[in-house]
């Protein structure tokens, strides 16, 4: 179910990227004749990677019939978090029609978690009535060697370390599958169907429970010589400041990731410096990062002065990532983005102030649109890039 040649593949993306289109307009897109095109997407039709859908609308003369990627196709994203199993199907045209979420704890190990992540796939394979899937994207939350498929050396995912985590999707699910850094496919996602949709070159930083950044250049994803590129959570931006998982200190990580935040917080709740925690903590019997958010939104001094200290951290990496890379936007996203504009204020307030002013000029810094669905469509975009490649 591959395509045969660049011109087929051309055709798919077109077809995921905007919709059905009339073989009229896949002409003046792909920039093939007539006669030619038609045979490629005639092959495409017997081999059941697209459909036709009826009449277009008539430019003179004979009518041209629409196409679209076939109904039968579904793509599979997995969006492993550090608490969450994250999973949907979706069409070809990577819209989301089934999803399932459930915590799960990293920590027991690769097996104990595909084992869970394979029963949330039998969820959404009766709810969507998919029998086979054209393939499958995965994300998860440390440094991973795209070329191999597997995680290496995750701070905290003890067990998973070269894991042959494609591998023994790819056997389970019978399917091309592809495995990136999580940050990597929400980058991908917001290029699909988010704020990014008409930049070619910007910078997706996750903050959630570690912290990181997607970089894309020139319409695609770069990883690096190791596929490393990006880890900016263990930036040292103090050599005073606490002891970070990865074993350095001062990382930005360590000082701004959820573990940090949620640590903080809980200092914070038990000396009484934060009365908005300290009930929180007699309520819930614990406080998170999200309590933090919702402190520093009811006006919390405390938590207030933790978004405002760990977004002006942030803002000093990105500040550097700037001037250096040039992008066209910055987007903001993962769990703790969820603090929102006070967040935003204060990493656009560094970045600008920092950055080179060429640099900045027509730069926006923005909150993600797609929230946490950015993960799930940017790794069915990742799968589909690759099976739609001639």
């Amino acid at each position: 179910m591959w395509p045969d040649n660049r011109h087929q593949a051309a055709v798919l993306r077109l077809l995921r990227d905007g919709g059905p289109r009339s073989r009229a307009e896949l002409v003046d897109a792909v920039g093939l004749s007539r006669s030619k095109l038609s045979v490629d997407i005639d092959r495409l039709i017997e081999r059941g990677l697209v459909d036709t859908v009826g009449p277009a609308a008539s430019r003179g003369g004979r009518r041209s019939s629409l196409v679209q990627i076939a109904e039968a196709t579904r793509f599979l994203g997995i969006d492993i978090g550090a608490t969450t199993l994250d999973l949907a199907v979706t069409d070809g045209e990577m819209r989301v029609l089934a999803r399932v979420t459930e915590h799960t704890d990293l920590r027991r190990g690769p097996a104990a978690v595909i084992s869970q992540a394979l029963e949330l796939v039998n969820k959404l394979r009766a709810d969507t009535g998919t029998t086979r899937f054209t393939g499958a994207g995965v994300g998860v939350p440390g440094p991973v060697s795209f070329r191999e498929g597997v995680p290496v050396s995750p701070p905290f995912m003890p067990g998973w370390h070269r894991f042959p985590l494609r591998e023994t999707l790819a056997t389970e699910l019978g399917c091309p599958v592809l495995v990136d850094n999580d940050v990597n496919i929400m980058a991908l996602g917001e290029m699909h169907a988010g704020i990014a949709r008409t930049f070619d070159d910007f910078l997706f930083v996750k903050i959630g429970a570690g912290i990181g950044c997607g970089i894309v250049a020139g319409g695609q994803v770069y990883r690096g010589a190791t596929g490393s590129a990006g880890d900016i959570g263990h930036t040292s931006v103090d050599p005073h400041g606490p002891i970070c998982v990865c074993g350095n200190t001062g990382c930005l990580e360590a000082f701004f990731g959820g573990a940090a935040l949620t640590r903080d917080a809980l200092v914070a709740a038990r000396s009484g410096r934060s009365p908005h925690l300290a009930d929180r903590l007699r309520e819930a019997g614990a406080v998170t990062p999200v309590d933090v958010s919702t402190a520093a939104t009811d006006g919390d001094p405390y938590a207030m002065g933790l978004v405002r200290d760990g977004a002006r951290r942030v803002g000093q990496v990105l500040a550097g990532l700037v001037s250096f890379f040039n992008p066209g936007l910055v987007v903001i996203g993962g769990g703790v983005a969820g603090m929102g504009h006070a967040l935003l204020a204060e990493i656009r307030a560094v970045v600008y102030r920092k950055s080179l002013p060429l640099a900045t000029g027509d730069m926006p810094i923005a909150l993600s649109e797609m929230g946490d669905q950015a993960g799930l469509v940017g790794a069915a975009r990742l799968i589909s890039d690759h099976v739609f490649t001639g």
